[in-house]
């Protein structure tokens, strides 16, 4: 099984509320992303804050768990959730994501390859624009660049 969205208006409603940290990790003008190997979309590295974990930890745990790069959280970029959007997990779980969002530089590495990821690239916005990214990051790829007006289709039913 994978992991896949529901939509719906306040849909988040009916769910649980998770809160999670992602990164945005640039290269110059190149975002780091990561393919999942659940679903096969693109999305920042990220996942779910640990019990006792600061969100910055959390950004910074998740990026290396699953591309062995290190690296610092250095700024907060913004605080995101969208109630019409539901994460379902492959055991049922159904929760709505509120995230915190980090800028974070590189420590020392390189990104690779972990089981919940089957690729990491480092793409521009018009490359990022072109690919498949998981409905509750998309969003969030203006704020990662640091770009304004750079449009990212929202997700498609």
């Amino acid at each position: 099984m994978t992991t896949t969205h529901e939509y719906g208006v306040r849909i988040g409603a009916s769910a649980a509320l998770r809160a999670g940290a992602a990164a945005a990790v640039l290269d110059g003008d190149r975002l780091l992303l990561t393919q999942r190997s659940d679903n096969g979309e693109w999305c920042l590295p990220g996942g779910g804050i640990d019990a006792g974990e600061r969100p910055a930890e959390t950004a910074e745990r998740e990026v290396f768990e699953e591309t062995g790069l290190r690296v610092r959280a250095t700024d907060l970029l913004g605080v995101y959730s969208n109630p019409d959007i539901v994460v379902v997990y492959p055991d049922g779980n159904r929760v709505q994501i509120l995230g915190v969002l980090f800028r974070a530089e590189v420590v020392e590495g390189t990104a690779g390859l972990s089981d919940e990821v089957t690729e990491v690239g480092w793409f521009t916005a018009a490359e990022a624009a072109e690919l498949t990214v998981i409905a509750n990051h998309r969003p969030l790829l203006p704020t990662a660049y640091g770009v304004d007006g750079v449009y990212f289709d929202p997700p498609r039913d």
